[in-house]
């Protein structure tokens, strides 16, 4: 059994983030001693025939400070965005970046292979490949309504 830590408001950041992506964009949020922050990555979730797709923006991220992992039918992508070290000879005017760990989880369908699931990283995009099970295909059909 794993602890989640709980969240009274993520919801209403959700909702938030849902409504005025553009203009705000996603609020990071301060975690602990309020020294770092926890922000979350952008994503997007696609299918093809064969396979689920969650393609996350990762800039600026080493792929070995990126951890994925798989736990009843819940896919968990988790990091850290490290801060660059301090240059003492520029005088930093504006710092708009976002550093500090991330983690986004999403639910699976029942229809996936998860011992063959993998993951690949470039330009910044961490790709998660989830193939479907074969022959674990539904058709679609039409229920009678009595």
């Amino acid at each position: 059994m794993s602890l989640v830590r709980w969240d009274p408001f993520s919801s209403a950041d959700d909702s938030f983030n849902r409504m005025f992506p553009a203009l705000f964009g996603q609020w990071p949020r301060m975690i602990g001693d309020s020294t770092k922050f926890e922000w979350r990555p952008s994503a997007d979730i696609s299918e093809t025939d064969k396979e689920y797709l969650i393609r996350a923006e990762l800039p600026a991220v080493k792929k070995d400070d990126v951890k994925v992992t798989i736990d009843r039918g819940v896919i968990t992508i988790q990091g850290e965005r490290k801060q660059e070290k301090e240059d003492k000879s520029e005088k930093q005017h504006r710092i708009e970046r976002v550093y500090g760990s991330f983690t986004r989880s999403f639910s699976l369908p029942e229809n996936i292979n998860a011992d063959a699931i993998r993951c690949d990283s470039k330009d910044g995009v961490l790709t998660v490949h989830v193939p479907k099970k074969a022959g674990a295909q539904q058709s679609a059909k039409q229920i009678k309504v009595e």
